[in-house]
């Protein structure tokens, strides 16, 4: 891996997981030193990530990581229903459904040890699975490309509120409706349970994270 690409994935990652907070100057030098690399490779992972919306150029003080505000989160979910109901609905074509009908089980399954226990690292891994199920049944380069750069600013915002057991255990719940939609091969019923866990993340973040946020 290139110096600019290692340099880049850890911006990115300590981005999107609050160590750099929003409004953090990323200054060469100083970053370059904190990495142990030139100032090159700093240059070019910085312009990346201005390229991603993750950091911004200003004058007089260099690229900084970027604000997230509740515009910002509203714009982010008209553009998640866009992509993620139509990939649903080119999933429910595929014929990857007795796949999904497994997974659905699955995220039952995680629905009961959330309630029981503390499971989140699971659960999360298997809403990433269920991400690329989609992306590959859905076989549209364009279409996972573009939820790809998109998940990187959703990952972001869910860091900005602590894991609630009540929507963990309503949003596997969701996910198992989407998943046995898929299955089932009915498109606009997949479509139809993507919006509705869409709908409901949606308010959950804008309640408890966006609100939290603005609370002096």
């Amino acid at each position: 891996m290139k110096a600019s690409d290692k340099v880049y994935e850890s911006l990115r990652r300590d981005i999107v997981e609050w160590r750099l907070s929003p409004g953090t100057v990323l200054a060469e030098v100083e970053q370059s030193d904190r990495l142990g690399v030139s100032r090159t490779p700093v240059r070019e992972a910085l312009a990346r990530l201005v390229a991603d919306g993750l950091a911004v150029q200003q004058r007089g003080r260099g690229a900084i990581v970027s604000e997230i505000s509740d515009t910002h989160v509203e714009d982010l979910f008209v553009l998640r229903r866009a992509l993620e109901c139509e990939s649903a609905r080119l999933a429910a074509r595929s014929t990857h459904g007795a796949d999904f009908a497994l997974l659905a089980q699955r995220f039952e399954t995680a629905a009961q040890q959330l309630r029981a226990e503390s499971a989140t690292e699971g659960y999360y891994q298997l809403v990433s699975e269920l991400d690329e199920m989609i992306d590959t049944a859905a076989n549209n380069t364009y279409l996972s490309g573009a939820l790809r750069t998109l998940r990187v600013h959703l990952q972001r915002v869910r860091r900005l509120a602590k894991d609630n057991p009540e929507r963990l255990l309503e949003s596997a719940r969701e996910h198992a409706a989407i998943a046995k939609a898929i299955a089932s091969g009915k498109p606009e019923v997949a479509a139809a349970a993507t919006t509705v866990h869409l709908h409901q993340s949606f308010e959950h973040i804008m309640t408890h994270t966006v609100a939290t946020e603005r609370t002096p």
